[in-house]
């Protein structure tokens, strides 16, 4: 089911692209290999490049730090794995990272931590959803190799306060990588004024076509490759540039800076508005911070109490709602939400995200959707 189709409120897990990045992506469909050396080869290197340097603009570093990837989910492992890989050369081998983390850091920290390579503190969420700056100071170690921790969470949409971890970390010569994939559309991300040695993003959050992301290395943060070949990228990723897919990350990117402020205040009232209907209905909760200051005005989170999680995913599929009962992030059906788990929260989650294509339209059937479905799931699950 496509967004054209359907109510859809899961931009959290990809959104609609945007004209900029369609046009750029398909003007360079059949760009040649940017590494040749003839004049194809080398106007598909230039657009590369010119690409890279629009993406530091927008993300306040410099064109040398940004390196393109396939998604987040690379540019987190990057980070994750390289960076612990270099720093256990000396001597360092411990991570820190919170609970609520995407499952491309938690799952990379883990399989490290598994196979012997680094030894892992794990960091729990406040019940909101927020990463608290002490709590993650308290973790560090004198052998602490990088600590991760998202800018904002893909579930509950709680904001972190990634500038002030990043300076309190620095006083102690411990880097920080952030993933700032949910927090990209509608607030203001600064490598270099947050103070973060490492940052990833992904270009379908964004208004970008899928399979393309950008991993940000400030170059004092050593970074062993996961890959090894042609050396392409900074010598830390090998492979044939995607110049197409370069160039339109780039278009959304700059496209979504663009319209951030607008697109910042239009969701609040939009989420607003949904959270208030969907309140009303007897048995559903809103999670996450109370303030908006400390949540992204395009997240919606609930609760539902004695909800049938199957239930309502196949009554919002049949009322064709495109909602999430979870992330999209990961694989298998049935599985719980580890944001929620690592919250305390209870009942039924069910996350509404908002995008740039979303309408008051959008919000209203949403509410009106769940008054019709929610009794009915929560009388199924009674009877069963």
């Amino acid at each position: 089911m496509t967004e054209a189709h359907c109510t859809y409120l899961d931009h959290a897990a990809s959104t609609p692209v945007r004209p900029e990045a369609r046009a750029a992506l398909e003007r360079w469909l059949d760009a040649a290999n940017a590494s040749a050396v003839h004049l194809p080869g080398q106007a598909a290197r230039a657009a590369v490049e010119e690409a890279r340097e629009r993406v530091a603009t927008a993300l306040g570093a410099t064109p040398s730090e940004v390196v393109f990837t396939s998604g987040a989910t690379e540019a987190d492992n990057l980070v994750i794995k390289g960076a612990l890989w270099a720093a256990r050369e000396r001597g360092r081998q411990h991570l820190v990272v919170s609970d609520v983390e995407h499952p491309a850091v938690l799952e990379a920290a883990r399989w490290l931590a598994d196979r012997g390579e680094a030894t892992l503190s794990v960091v729990p969420p406040a019940p909101d959803g927020r990463v608290e700056v002490d709590r993650v100071l308290d973790a560090v170690r004198a052998d602490t190799a990088l600590v991760s921790v998202m800018a904002a969470n893909n579930e509950l949409g709680a904001v972190n306060d990634v500038a002030i971890l990043a300076g309190e970390l620095a006083e102690r010569g411990v880097p920080l990588h952030t993933d700032a994939v949910q927090a990209l559309p509608t607030r203001a991300v600064d490598v270099a004024g947050w103070g973060v040695a490492a940052l990833a993003l992904s270009a379908h959050k964004l208004g970008g076509p899928q399979g393309v992301g950008v991993a940000v290395l400030r170059r004092d943060l050593p970074v062993v490759p996961l890959t090894h070949g042609g050396g392409q990228d900074r010598g830390v990723r090998s492979g044939t540039f995607a110049v197409g897919l370069d160039v339109a990350c780039a278009a959304a990117l700059e496209a979504t800076v663009r319209d951030r402020a607008a697109l910042d205040a239009r969701l609040g009232a939009l989420s607003d508005r949904l959270a208030a209907g969907a309140v009303a209905i007897e048995g559903v909760h809103r999670n996450g911070p109370a303030a908006a200051a400390d949540r992204l005005s395009s997240h919606v989170h609930l609760s539902l109490d004695a909800a049938d999680p199957a239930a309502l995913s196949l009554e919002l599929d049949r009322a064709r709602v495109a909602a999430s009962t979870g992330s999209a992030c990961a694989s298998g059906a049935g599985q719980g939400s580890h944001v929620a788990a690592a919250c305390g929260l209870t009942g039924t989650p069910l996350r509404l995200s908002l995008g740039w294509t979303s309408t008051e339209a959008d919000v209203d059937r949403a509410v009106e959707v769940l008054a019709d479905v929610v009794p009915r799931v929560r009388l199924d699950l009674a009877l069963s």
